[in-house]
């Protein structure tokens, strides 16, 4: 008997936390599908023959073939085909901007709502760990060596891949632990971190090496990898390095970029009783910025007791870059949007404390360079803003210290490495880049379709070298 497709209009919605219990929590916002509502959903896609949804995805994940797996209720068999183009599938079922991706070309969005395709994602992942009891088989070995600098989504997928084709991988990692962004930027309610590290395990389990606190430039150079045998490097080495806005009073206390603020909490648990790295109990915090990092640092200060989080951002809601989801969750929560705001000064007290932010309101002119339309300062419109924290989530851009240690790397005006295109390579033979290091701060899935080019150029080069 042919599986009776589910032509509801609407995706199967997420269960999630309630907001006033999760505001107190750090706990998953996102609760994940039952079996059956993933079967359910599941048969709303139409499998279609030209598959439009897997040309949109930075990893090219089967995605008709893996869904339909889910339909039939075989969610291992849906597993080992997602698994064949992601290493890092219970992250990106979490993270990945889908509405922009692959559920924006999904046909069933055309009179309807898209396929969840990120969410049966998740649930195929999530499923398979709490399932599967067989370890990973180590791929024999080619006898050749890569090295790849950083832990991040981009330097775990170059190495997940090179490992399948028998490589000897290691990864060096600045910090103290592996994952990158996955456990140093994106909060716990967003991502648990022991999924994060079982990602890493599987890594492991086929013969990644991860070598922490390793900080590739003070401890090893670039030259000094390959003169340890290694026969080409991969810079995975993101962008770290956060910006400001250069306004009076940006070095008073209570001023954080949103790396520093999030790595505090995510990182080292800032917000466990007993931590090393404590982080201020704010009253009210300004969160400067629009994206889902901004989202993250205002949803973090809210767990961390803050009574009033806002999020000053210079154009209108309409304008905001951070994901649909991730807006609608900081308002159930409570986060305050001051659109159309821009500050313009952080004043401060006699012993040198943040006690409240100059802005002044904006408005929407021509579009600008971007195609978003350019916000201009409004006359006369001065006012301030009481708080005692502010949280710059402005961008990255990637730390100097890469480029600085290895001769002949070409940059760019931005710091970026510069890179021939889709495969990632530098203007050092045998040198690859590609993540943030290249782009600037972009999403993880990005960064992980960056890892993904540049390790079959790697093979590819190998291989053919004389």
């Amino acid at each position: 008997m042919a599986m009776q497709r589910n032509m509801d209009p609407k995706k199967c919605p997420m269960p999630v936390q309630d907001p006033q219990v999760r505001r107190n929590n750090f706990d998953e916002v996102a609760l994940g599908y039952t079996y059956e509502m993933a079967v359910n959903e599941a048969r709303r896609c139409l499998n279609c023959k030209n598959k439009p949804c897997r040309s949109a995805c930075p990893v090219s994940i089967d995605i008709p073939a893996f869904i339909e797996r889910v339909a039939n209720e075989d969610m291992e068999g849906a597993y080992a085909i997602i698994a064949q183009s992601s290493s890092l599938p219970a992250v990106c079922g979490r993270v990945c901007p889908q509405e922009k991706q692959c559920e924006s070309k999904c046909v069933r969005g055309i009179k309807g709502e898209s396929v969840g395709i990120g969410r049966l994602e998740r649930f195929v992942a999530d499923y398979h760990r709490e399932h599967c009891t067989e370890a990973p088989k180590m791929p024999a070995p080619n006898g050749h060596k890569v090295a790849i600098i950083g832990a991040g989504p981009s330097g775990l997928t170059a190495a997940g891949d090179l490992a399948k084709l028998g490589y000897k991988v290691t990864v060096y990692e600045a910090l103290h632990l592996a994952g990158g962004v996955l456990v140093y930027g994106i909060p716990e309610f967003r991502l648990p971190k022991v999924i994060v590290q079982k990602e890493i395990d599987n890594l492991k389990a086929i013969g990644v090496d991860i070598e922490t606190n390793m900080v590739i430039g003070k401890v090893l150079t670039v030259d000094e990898l390959f003169e340890m045998g290694n026969e080409a490097v991969y810079i995975g080495s993101g962008a770290g390095l956060p910006r400001f806005m250069n306004i009076p009073g940006e070095s008073l206390k209570g001023v954080y970029s949103a790396n520093e603020y999030l790595t505090r909490i995510n990182l080292m648990k800032a917000y466990k009783e007993n931590a090393k790295t404590p982080i201020m109990h704010s009253k009210s915090v300004a969160v400067v910025g629009g994206g889902n990092v901004a989202m993250d640092a205002a949803r973090c200060a809210k767990r961390m007791g803050a009574e009033n989080v806002y999020i000053v951002y210079r154009r209108s809601m309409n304008e905001l870059p951070a994901r649909k989801e991730e807006v609608e969750h900081a308002e159930e929560e409570g986060i305050i949007f001051k659109t159309l705001t821009n500050p313009v000064e952080v004043l401060g007290d006699e012993n040198g404390m943040v006690k409240g932010m100059k802005c002044i309101e904006m408005e929407l002119g021509e579009p600008d360079a971007s195609g978003r339309r350019r916000p201009i300062e409004k006359p006369d419109s001065e006012f301030v803003l009481d708080v005692d924290t502010m949280i710059m989530a402005i961008g990255t851009s990637p730390n100097p210290l890469i480029r600085s240690t290895t001769p002949g790397l070409e940059t760019n005006k931005h710091g970026c490495i510069v890179t021939d295109g889709e495969d990632g390579l530098t203007s050092r033979e045998g040198v690859y880049a590609g993540g943030d290091a290249v782009t600037g701060a972009a999403t993880v899935i990005l960064a992980m379709g960056a890892g993904k080019a540049a390790a079959k150029a790697i093979d590819e080069y190998i291989k053919n070298k004389p």
